[in-house]
């Protein structure tokens, strides 16, 4: 770390050979640049200059510390390039994420929309389960993101956008499936296929189950809602799901009446974390889409 603010000053002095010429391209005093140089020699322990006058020579030690000297800020330079271009309003970057469920039909249609606007911003698209995305995010891997439910943390903001109808999937030839609405507690005795532990839709099924005054019987714990869907199809047991982009064959999708079957989706990001221009204008774009965000 001690070395560090010296080492574009050395490239320059190794660069033009000469202390008072490089010190004139830096706008510091030649002194100061002579100190500086004889510091860092200090530092490394290692003579980098052969000295005659104000002319220096690079020894076979300094030519090889150039090297690496000149690589290190490069790579500093695309770095500083990198997020300038990652911040410019026109065409910056944007690191979103979204669950699985919305990246059909919700996803492509926001992006589309904000485009037609901001038609040079770049996405970087990230499709995940709720918690893998808020900590993504907490790590700096993530601007923003759209979950559900909607997570409550001192240290995230997140908005409610919409909710979503989720359905019980059963198999055509179930006993259920020529009705339209049905009570959940009608399903108690039913095998469900689910999402994992972890994924918001599973602890919303758990948690409308218990309010129905049953938990249900796993036969299966998936990763991703169409799997699930075909899985139903197949007739491995039922599932709460929301209402699939395309209609699947084998399944009917019921109403369900009591409780009240619901997701709530919504957006977070954290908590003081500054925006860049790209990623506030489609925060913005996003909060405007609020009760129009599913198609």
């Amino acid at each position: 770390m001690a070395l560090t603010p010296r080492l574009a000053q050395f490239a320059a002095v190794a660069r033009h050979e000469h202390v008072t010429r490089a010190a004139q391209e830096l706008g510091v005093p030649q002194s100061t640049l002579s100190r500086a140089m004889v510091r860092l020699e200090e530092d490394l322990g290692v003579a980098l200059f052969a000295r005659r006058g104000r002319t220096v020579a690079l020894t076979p030690a300094g030519r090889t510390f150039l090297r690496s000297v000149e690589r290190a800020l490069a790579e500093v330079d695309r770095a500083a390039e990198s997020v300038r271009a990652d911040a410019d309003p026109a065409a910056g970057r944007v690191s979103f994420g979204f669950l699985h469920t919305l990246g059909t039909e919700t996803v492509p249609g926001l992006i589309r929309g904000f485009r037609a606007d901001h038609p040079r911003v770049r996405f970087q698209l990230v499709q995940n389960y709720g918690e893998a995305m808020i900590e993504r995010m907490r790590a700096g891997g993530l601007d923003l993101c759209l979950t559900s439910p909607v997570p409550d943390a001192p240290d995230l903001v997140a908005r409610r956008l919409d909710e979503q109808r989720l359905r019980l999937v059963v198999p055509d030839d179930h006993r259920l499936a020529g009705r339209r609405r049905v009570r959940l507690a009608e399903a108690a005795l039913e095998l469900f296929v689910t999402l994992e532990p972890g994924y918001g839709l599973r602890r919303i099924t758990d948690a409308l189950c218990a309010e129905a005054g049953f938990t249900p019987r796993i036969a299966f714990e998936g990763e991703e809602a169409e799997t699930l869907r075909g899985l139903v199809a197949a007739g491995l047991g039922v599932a709460l799901l929301p209402p699939p982009a395309v209609p699947r064959p084998g399944v009917a999708e019921l109403t369900v009446t009591a409780p009240r079957a619901v997701r709530e989706i919504g957006v977070a990001w954290l908590d003081g974390h500054p925006d860049t221009p790209p990623v506030a204008a489609f925060k913005k774009f996003l909060l405007s889409r609020r009760g129009q965000l599913l198609p």
